[in-house]
């Protein structure tokens, strides 16, 4: 292309001889002074888009072959011909192939995501029967939400249990996998934003658990043993205490001035978030009842917002419409980069 624009421009320049006939018959004149170019502004780049994706990862809560913590049960303990399942404590059997076998994690970076800004990956932990597309993206509005935070947030969100009332950890019961999973993720968003040197970014982000319902018991093995306590910045349960209150009291204890606890609830879990409350206090941490002004290291709250019939729609309309915002554009340091006055 560039050789081919010189041929061009040969062409159409003048010979010598030609320039100086030209010159020759060209009446004497005074020069005129040359005008300053004005220079046009360059173009505003356009607005990045938010990316998704679904990708398989290999170090997925499931499928899952092991123990069940504190037993010597093992987690598939039903067989029907080649078809291995798992009991839950209700008594219903799924199976592996269909309940236990999906990979994927849902990946989201929002508009306008900014790598070379301080990054926070948002993990987020579903309840039960829910699956990725009908429940995360579409009916909990996670990504819209995240987007609509206003803040430099990476998401990431596991399949667990596919479409069924178990609250399993899988994988995340192993001591050191969490921490594995999230070295995966940083890889996975590396490759999902397109640029190999964001993968520092997001090596090094801070991460904030956010469970909802059934999701609380990876969050709690994941606060236990899962080795990466040194990253994260926080924890919201949405509705999600519903037992293993010692693991979240014990890792808020280690890391408060670190990281903050917000347990939002209603009917469904006062008895159990009461329980987390005495055993703060035991240790003579200090807590606030009700929605505190920011996120910030030591800050643990609890929000009492309602009765039963909110469970289900939780995620969507707690104490407000989309909490999840709220909550999200509660922490500080991940804002919006402003221009300075004068700049």
């Amino acid at each position: 292309m560039k050789r081919r624009a010189l041929l061009l421009g040969a062409l159409l320049m003048p010979t010598a001889a030609h320039a100086q006939s030209q010159t020759t018959r060209k009446t004497p004149s005074k020069r005129q002074p040359a005008r300053p170019a004005v220079k046009k502004p360059p173009p505003p780049p356009p607005p990045k888009e938010a990316k998704t994706q679904l990708v398989t990862f290999n170090a997925a809560p499931f499928p899952y072959r092991g123990l069940i913590p504190g037993t010597t049960k093992p987690f598939l303990d039903a067989r029907d011909a080649q078809r291995r399942g798992h009991t839950t404590l209700r008594g219903d059997v799924f199976w592996e192939d269909a309940t236990y076998s999906d990979r994927r994690s849902l990946l989201y970076l929002p508009p306008g995501f900014d790598p070379a800004r301080p990054v926070l990956i948002v993990l987020y932990l579903h309840g039960q029967a829910a699956t990725l597309e009908r429940d995360v993206m579409v009916r909990q509005a996670v990504p819209r939400q995240v987007a609509d935070s206003g803040q430099n947030i990476a998401l990431v969100a596991p399949q667990l249990a596919l479409d069924a009332t178990d609250s399993s950890a899988g994988n995340f019961w192993r001591g050191g996998h969490f921490a594995t999973y999230l070295d995966e993720a940083a890889e996975r968003l590396m490759r999902l934003e397109g640029n190999r040197q964001s993968g520092r970014s997001f090596n090094l982000a801070s991460v904030v658990i956010v469970a909802y319902s059934g999701g609380y018991l990876s969050a709690a093995y994941a606060l236990e043993r899962g080795g990466a306590n040194h990253r994260i910045k926080g924890v919201i349960l949405m509705d999600a205490l519903y037992g293993d209150e010692d693991k979240f009291a014990t890792w808020f204890a280690a890391r408060r001035r670190q990281a903050f606890l917000l347990s939002a609830f209603t009917e469904s879990t006062r008895e159990e978030n009461a329980t987390l409350q005495e055993l703060l206090a035991k240790k003579r941490i200090p807590f606030t009842k009700g929605l505190p002004r920011t996120l910030s290291p030591g800050t643990a709250a609890f929000v009492a917002t309602g009765g039963l019939d909110m469970h289900g729609d939780f995620v969507t309309r707690a104490w407000q419409p989309d909490p999840l915002e709220k909550a999200l554009a509660m922490i500080p340091g991940y804002g919006p980069v402003h221009a300075k006055k004068g700049a």
